[in-house]
C-alpha cells in the first residue's frame, strides 16, 4: 500500500498550490479520501474530504472558499487544490483513506508546504 503526496514547496503568499496523491495497492474508489495537515508545534487538522464517488466534499473553516479537493477514481489520486495562500497554511499535507473493510486508515509520508515571501 502506498500513498504518495507531492507537489509542496515554498509558495509566495497569495499563490496557489496543487497537491496530488498518488494511491496503489487498495481499492481506491472503496475509500473516503482526506486532506490532513500540521503545522510544528500544532496537532494535526483535518482540511478537507471527499466521499468515495467524488459527489460529497467538506472543508476545514480555515480553507473553505480557497480550496477543492477532488479525486480521479481512474488514477487512483486525490488532489487538493489551494488558493490565496497565507503563513497560516504553512504545515506538512498528508492524504489519508478510510476504506470500507478496513479498521485504520492508510496514510502518506507527507508533502511539506511553506508560505513565504
Amino acid at each position: 500500500v502506498q500513498l504518495v503526496e507531492s507537489g509542496g514547496g515554498l509558495v509566495q503568499p497569495g499563490g496557489s498550490l496543487r497537491l496530488p496523491c498518488v494511491t496503489s495497492g487498495f481499492i481506491f474508489s472503496r475509500c473516503f479520501m482526506t486532506w490532513y495537515r500540521q503545522a510544528s508545534g500544532k496537532e494535526r487538522e483535518r482540511v478537507a474530504g471527499i466521499s468515495s464517488g467524488g459527489s460529497s466534499t467538506n472543508y476545514a473553516d480555515s480553507v473553505r472558499g480557497r480550496s477543492t479537493i477532488s479525486r480521479d477514481n481512474a488514477k487512483n489520486t486525490v488532489y487538493l487544490q489551494m488558493n490565496s495562500l497565507n503563513s497560516e497554511d504553512t504545515a506538512v499535507y498528508y492524504c489519508n483513506a478510510d476504506c470500507i473493510g478496513r479498521p485504520r486508515p492508510y496514510w502518506g509520508q507527507g508533502t511539506q508546504v511553506t508560505v513565504s515571501s
